[in-house]
């Protein structure tokens, strides 16, 4: 068996981390488990991206350590999708949409 290097050595405790963090939080658990589950498939020579996401990891667990923090949110890019929430089917309507859909010329240029 080989050995794993620092940094795999390090995302591997961040995994397990992040795990125990999440115990008790509503779909944090789950978010944790896709999250590492999808960025497994980066090519290993992508060493600065890995670090790159080790670092972002470590900010969210001390997010997700903090007493304060209920839940797990994301944000999702159109570059980088990530993993897709189970139990929302679809987009709430913004402020935005609701003022077009009352507001005929709301879209107009000035």
């Amino acid at each position: 068996m080989s050995r794993h290097s620092r940094l795999q050595r390090q995302v591997l405790g961040l995994y397990r981390e992040l795990l125990r963090a999440a115990r008790g939080k509503p779909g944090a658990e789950a978010r944790v488990r896709a999250e590492f589950r999808e960025r497994s498939r980066l090519p290993r020579g992508d060493v600065q991206r890995i670090e790159y996401l080790y670092r972002r990891g470590r900010r969210q667990l001390e997010q997700l350590r903090c007493g304060h923090t209920t839940a797990l949110g994301y944000f999702v890019s159109r570059e980088d999708p990530g993993p897709q929430p189970a139990t929302r089917s679809k987009e709430l309507p913004t402020d935005t949409d609701q003022r077009a859909a009352t507001d005929p010329g709301h879209n107009l240029p000035p």
